[in-house]
């Protein structure tokens, strides 16, 4: 009201009415008011002596302010449409115990700076920090004259009854505009932010803009903004407008011209109040609400480079690169796959053509002696396969209830195996096997002998086995389906989200080396995952035409499918292969914005290809007594909500790591005593009064050993293995919790692997070529991989500022660093792992089952 009968009284036309305020009119008629030049006498009835001074650049005003008088301090400067120059403004004001605070109104062209003193900035929990010494950067708009005297003015008030002393100074400011590649260097603080302008050169669409300080703390803010008035470079609202994230050492941000309609932008640095963005410590509490805080010596030297981008040669020389490298193990692929198949050409045409060869190396290649019969021991197995195939016919002889010799596994001739394999054709469940008590009583007998062969455990209808290991394939793919939508759903609000409000402190990138196209902020992390893609489809391919070879192979009644080697379950593989493509999927997924709430993206499917892995291990010699789908996604999904909890809920939680490490130990135990005892054993009331008794019979009685010593072997060592990394979680606590627990499954599933080998050695058998190849080229590639993976270049452990200290620049075609490396090397290397689970035993396809020892 004040405004306006200030306005009606002095602006009155003809007819005695004030003309309307517009909104240039209400700006003017506000900052008149504020100043008390044009209605203070009036609407106050105080009287207020107003000086104006012309002041010049570089010169240090000491002056005096009380409510009573007023400075104008009137400045000119030249402004040349080719050049820019900055114009800062400094104050100090000595005093400490301030009656009231001072207004300091800077009046230019085209804006309007205003700030007190003492600068009051509040932290967190509404913490007050006061700031005597105050600097501030004024806005500089574009001017479209080639040159033009523009004038500002500096107004000094105050509410204070008592006169106040303030130092004042206006100075041009040098290297206003930052030039490319060139270091510059400057001081800021909370009360003394600082900017600087940066035009785009021709020929240059993005940049990096990086600020570096060789000091942890105090933690700063950089801010990418518009040439707009105002600049927002006050910890209260840098975060307004533009882009910005917080550092401590490092921070970049990757610029696009597109972004800006005025070619150029502001650099924007803020040292902030506290530093408990950056992972600072947390200060204590202020006693009153009014309390002000000391913030003590809060300045920060930095230096800030502007550097170009890489071009869009670059990214296609990238894409091309990622192309290259994966499309050459197709080109490979295929290249093996057209020897192998004339080598099989030119065996069958042996086999067409014996004329040429005699009776010793025909009965060789068909795998039989010279009276028709298949040796015992092709590869010199010893005593294993000997007593393999002797106790598995003396084992069902002596069985009463048994009396069908199939299960005995002996010689056969082709017509009783066409005619059972007609036979496994009928319309038969899984369960049908286990409806009479005999069955359950030949189980008994056969998994408990000494030394078992895979004919012990291949007993069941082949038709149902890979009917129960394609559910393996189905239920992934289900889960792949209802896994992925959500994820990608939600990494699009994500990547929306920092593209909308400009927080680089929501993902967690490698800023040194984050290449965006479009909306993705880090396209080359997103790119660089194509690998597990297209070997996980590679390798459906292969499992493909292995399960159309096979089964050829068995619609023709070929002895060696039906009755050699391994028996061939391809729903494993399948579901393999489909976790592979699935982690690149969901690892892109993840790199779209990693951050602590979207980890599982990037590790869920790592627990299921390694759980997988293991299952596919034990399936080759057991294919009988494997668990079933459901069993094995349950416990995978399991062993992911406990991830979950233990990043949720883990760090330095003493309660649940004894729960998760008594969790561990019991499920460690109880898999070693399914897997020791074939899974003849029950969990239920009694169980405890066996073990009694069993330890009583066996330890106290009578020392005997172990009945199996291989098996034992084994899982002393797993529990050995599982029990430490228990203890080391329960001592140490990881704030890592997912890669802890994704390091417990790697480690059961090398252990496995590793025994799996010895005991393939230890029975006679030998690895082929091919395979043998794989292992070493694999166990090449996974140690240079871990390499790249322990680099550490981003981590959502720490605070984005942080994280942002591990930072480093690309190292691959200026494209790719050193994580994208590890994408690159570890899709290869679980590829290879994967051919080396498929080829192993190849080298058994011509050996009868009865003579393959199970371990």
């Amino acid at each position: 009201m004040v405004f306006r009968s200030c306005w009606k009284s002095r602006h009155k036309n003809s007819s005695g009415l004030a003309p309307r305020l517009t909104p240039t009119a209400l700006a003017v008629l506000f900052w008149l008011c504020v100043t008390q030049l044009a209605c203070g006498s009036e609407a106050v009835g105080e009287t207020k002596n107003v000086v104006q001074k012309d002041a010049e650049f570089d010169v240090t005003y000491n002056d005096t302010v009380t409510s009573g008088n007023q400075t104008i301090y009137a400045f000119n400067h030249t402004v040349s449409r080719n050049k820019t120059e900055g114009v800062r403004v400094t104050v100090d004001v000595s005093s400490q115990n301030l009656e009231s605070t001072m207004l300091f109104v800077v009046r230019q062209k085209q804006a309007v700076l205003s700030f007190q003193v003492p600068l009051i900035l509040r932290g967190l929990y509404q913490r007050k920090y006061p700031y005597n010494h105050v600097g501030r950067t004024l806005c500089q708009p574009p001017t479209r004259a080639a040159s033009e005297t523009q004038y500002f003015f500096v107004d000094v008030s105050t509410l204070a009854t008592q006169g106040t002393n303030y130092q004042l100074r206006v100075s041009r400011v040098e290297s206003f505009t930052l030039q490319t590649d060139k270091k510059f260097t400057f001081t800021a603080s909370p009360s003394q932010p600082q900017y600087f302008k940066y035009v785009f050169p021709d020929g240059v669409d993005t940049v990096i803009v990086k600020v570096n300080s060789d000091m942890n703390f105090p933690c700063s803010v950089m801010s990418i903004q518009d040439i707009l008035c105002p600049v927002y470079d006050l910890d209260t609202n840098v975060a307004f407008i533009g882009m910005y994230q917080t550092m401590t050492k490092k921070g970049a941000i990757t610029v696009q011209r597109k972004d800006f309609p005025s070619n150029s932008f502001y650099v924007v640095v803020v040292v902030k109040t506290e530093d408990e963005a950056c992972g600072g410590p947390l200060r204590f509490y202020p006693l009153r609400p009014d309390e002000l805080i000391d913030a003590g010596n809060r300045t920060k030297v930095l230096d800030v480079v502007v550097s170009p981008a890489i071009n869009s040669e670059v990214y296609v020389m990238g894409m091309l690169f990622c192309l290259g490298i994966f499309l050459s193990f197709y080109l490979l692929t295929l290249l093996v796959a057209c020897v192998e198949n004339r080598r099989m050409n030119k065996k069958r045409e042996v086999f067409q053509n014996p004329a040429d060869m005699s009776p010793a190396e025909t009965a060789s290649l068909l795998g039989k002696n010279g009276d028709g019969k298949t040796p015992a021991s092709p590869y010199e197995y010893g005593s294993f396969a000997d007593n393999c195939s002797t106790l598995s016919s003396e084992a069902i002889t002596d069985s009463a209830t048994s009396t069908d010799n199939n299960y005995g596994y002996m010689e056969r001739s082709l017509d009783s195996v066409g005619r059972s394999r007609q036979e496994s054709l009928s319309s038969v469940e899984e369960d049908d096997y286990d409806t009479l008590d005999d069955i359950n009583s030949d189980k008994n007998i056969v998994r408990t002998k000494k030394f078992l062969c895979v004919s012990d455990l291949a007993r069941k209808d082949k038709r149902i086995l890979s009917k129960k290991y394609q559910i393996y394939f189905w239920n992934i793919a289900t889960i792949a389906v209802f896994y992925a939508l959500p994820v990608i759903q939600l990494v699009i609000t994500y990547q929306t989200v920092v593209n909308v409000t400009g927080n680089q402190d929501i993902c967690y990138y490698n800023f040194l080396c984050a290449h965006p196209l479009g909306a993705l902020s880090a396209f080359n992390n997103i790119l660089s995952n194509l690998g597990y893609v297209m070997l996980g489809l590679l390798f459906l391919l292969i499992v493909l035409k292995r399960d159309v070879v096979h089964n050829r192979a068995l619609l023709r009644n070929d002895l060696n499918a039906l009755e050699c080697g391994i028996p061939k379950h391809f729903g494993l593989f399948y579901a393999m292969g489909t976790a592979l493509m699935m982690e690149g999927l969901l690892s892109a997924c993840y790199h779209v914005c990693p951050n602590y709430t979207n980890f599982q993206f990037d590790t869920s499917f790592m627990y299921m290809i390694a759980g997988l892995c293991m299952l596919k291990l034990y399936q080759k010699r057991h294919p009988d007594i494997n668990a079933s789908a459901y069993t094995a996604y349950a416990c995978l999904a399991a062993v992911i909500f406990f991830s979950v909890l233990g990043v949720v809920f883990g760090k330095g939680n003493m309660a649940f790591w004894i729960i998760f490490s008594v969790i561990h130990i019991l499920a460690t135990l109880f898999l070693s005593t399914q897997l020791y005892y074939m899974g003849r054993w029950r969990l239920d009331s009694g169980t405890l009064r066996r073990m009694l008794y069993i330890i009583y019979t066996d330890c106290v009685r009578q020392c005997s050993g172990p009945m199996y010593i291989d098996r034992m072997v084994l899982l002393v060592m797993g529990n050995i293995v599982n029990w430490s990394l228990a203890a080391y979680g329960l001592i140490e606590r990881p704030n890592d919790f997912a890669s802890y627990l994704l390091a417990i499954a790697i480690c059961n599933l090398l252990l496995y692997f590793a025994f799996y080998i010895i005991m393939k050695l230890r029975s006679g058998e030998r690895i082929k070529c091919l395979p043998l190849v794989c292992i070493l080229f694999t166990a090449v590639i996974w140690g240079f991989a871990l390499y790249f993976f322990f680099q550490g270049l981003s981590t959502w452990q720490k605070t984005p500022a942080e994280s942002r200290e591990h930072n480093r620049d690309c190292i691959l075609l200026s494209f790719f660093d050193d994580h994208d490396i590890w994408h690159f090397l570890s899709s290869i290397a679980m590829f290879g792992s994967f051919l080396v689970l498929l080829t192993m035993d190849d080298d058994l396809d011509t050996v009868q089952r009865d003579k393959i020892f199970v371990f």
